[in-house]
């Protein structure tokens, strides 16, 4: 049957029937791709986040889908959908289905993981593992995460103290480090963060090529990632002022 989806009640059905699809393919043919459309459709189109929720959570533990263990995640630490029985999340819950998620290969899961375990939040939400934290945001890079990328390559530009209340000198004994201060490592990680456009990294990658940090210095080079960062924020600033747009439109 074809639906004319400028007609309101072709519409209604035709999204009907796709949720009795997505249902179908999720519970009966028990496929994990459907059951993940089915809790976005519970999701965006029904706004039920209670079951969308637990179809997240049952897709997650059931079939181990990595993506419904990152919605699940954020669900538990908005404390989205009933999600959890604390009122303002559950960030130790969330942590356990990002992991989870990371295990199974997604970056967005290791990233999320991984700077769990790298916060200073206090009360801490698990306990601080920079080690790990750091080999979760790895992964989270090496799979294609540029924010991962970026974080990294902070990380090394100013190095991390094992211990927050160290007292920082101008020149501190390098067993205070968790991360050593390594340029040639921030720049390797920046590039890789701007390659995936993230638009501070090649902020970043301008600076270090303009002093000569980690990399030789290179003005051409400094001011190729300046310009490319600018364009970024260009493109950027349209883009959320077409959807300001499109938002008024709708409350017109």
């Amino acid at each position: 049957m074809a639906f004319d989806l400028k007609n309101e009640s072709d519409v209604k059905e035709y999204v009907e029937k796709l949720g009795i699809e997505y249902r179908f393919g999720c519970y009966s043919e028990k496929k994990p791709d459907v059951c993940h459309l089915l809790g976005d459709y519970l999701e965006s189109i029904k706004k039920d986040f209670e079951k969308a929720g637990k179809v997240f959570r049952s897709n997650c533990d059931d079939y181990g889908y990595a993506k419904s263990c990152l919605k699940f995640g954020h669900y538990s630490f908005l404390g989205k959908g009933k999600a959890s029985s604390v009122d303002k999340g559950d960030a130790k819950q969330a942590f356990q289905y990002y992991t989870k998620g990371c295990e199974l290969n997604d970056a967005d899961c290791c990233l999320h993981s991984g700077l769990i375990m790298i916060s200073k939040t206090k009360p801490a939400i698990i306990e601080r593992d920079i080690t790990k934290g750091m080999e979760a945001l790895t992964k989270s890079c090496k799979l294609n995460n540029g924010t991962a990328c970026f974080y990294l390559s902070g990380m090394y530009i100013s190095g991390v103290y094992k211990n927050d209340d160290a007292k920082k000198t101008t020149t501190p004994d390098p067993s205070e480090f968790a991360v050593q201060k390594d340029m040639k490592k921030a720049f390797d990680f920046a590039t890789k963060a701007c390659e995936l456009d993230n638009i501070y990294a090649c902020a970043n990658l301008s600076q270090m090529y303009m002093k000569g940090d980690g990399i030789e210095r290179n003005e051409k080079k400094a001011e190729q990632f300046k310009k490319k960062a600018l364009e970024m924020q260009e493109a950027l600033k349209k883009q959320q002022a077409e959807l300001k747009f499109q938002q008024g439109l709708g409350n017109a």
